[in-house]
């Protein structure tokens, strides 16, 4: 085995993570799932495909991975969500940098490419991103912020990048992933109180158009048929949601509090 820890962050997963986790059982003797209150039986799918579950209240994206890594023995880590598949092409990558001994670099990023529902593989058009999710703990960390999903990597840090790509099962249904892009959007208003920053009020006309311009031309949605068209209105709207919820928050604030006695009416 490779001298790797894999770390997953999950809740309620209990249909997605089982592959997850099966996909990646041959390069780690160290699978780690931190549960964050799952009631469909997610802990028990993960116990019994031996990975350690770790149970830990919700504290936002950056401190959960954080906490994650920090529970990892080995020096090499590598962050999956429940929702992402590691083909065999590239668990046999992964495998092989590990071959000869430490691998090249100190951090590698991967393509990591949403699948939508009714799509057996990611799209030959599909969107992707390639963030750092392979690397060594002490040449990178998680962000500390409760929004920024992202490794912060140590000056100097030497990245690679891999040639294969992690099949990402983001959407359950359009339902569900409006619910979770409207909480995401209550988090980010709450990341922007805490950093004290104010958005312009155009944005609040701006917001949705230009964000529906950005994935449905942008990132080739337009080329993924009916399902690309209400994925991208809701990226939409979510962008537009946050911004209002931030200026719905500011209004309020400039509205008196109501006298404590309940006499603002004069009564």
């Amino acid at each position: 085995m490779p001298p790797l820890s894999i770390f997953i962050i999950a809740r309620d997963e209990a249909d997605r993570i089982g592959r997850t986790i099966a996909a990646v059982r041959a390069l780690s003797d160290d699978i780690v799932v931190i549960d964050s209150g799952s009631t469909d039986g997610t802990q028990a799918i993960a116990t019994k495909l031996g990975a350690r579950v770790i149970e830990r209240e919700w504290p936002g994206y950056g401190p959960q991975k954080r906490f994650a890594e920090e529970q990892c023995r080995h020096p090499w880590l590598l962050n999956l969500d429940a929702d992402e598949v590691t083909p065999p092409e590239l668990a046999a990558e992964i495998a092989a940098l590990f071959a000869e001994g430490e691998p090249a670099r100190d951090a590698y990023r991967i393509r990591i490419a949403e699948i939508f529902p009714g799509e057996g593989a990611p799209h030959r058009f599909a969107y992707a991103l390639s963030p750092v999710r392979l690397y060594r703990i002490d040449k990178g960390r998680y962000s500390p912020s409760p929004v920024h999903d992202r490794v912060d990597l140590a000056p100097g840090a030497r990245i690679g990048k891999l040639k294969g790509t992690v099949h990402h099962y983001s959407v359950r249904s359009l339902g569900e992933q409006m619910a979770k892009l409207n909480a995401y959007s209550d988090a980010q208003a709450d990341d922007l109180d805490a950093r004290g920053e104010t958005l312009s009020v155009f944005r609040l006309v701006t917001e949705f158009p230009a964000n529906f311009i950005k994935a449905y031309i942008g990132r080739r949605h337009i080329l993924r048929g009916v399902y690309g068209f209400m994925t991208a209105m809701n990226y939409a709207f979510y962008r537009y949601l946050r911004v209002a919820k931030h200026w719905e928050r500011r209004l309020r604030r400039r509205v008196p509090r109501a006298n404590e006695n309940g006499n603002e009416h004069g009564g």
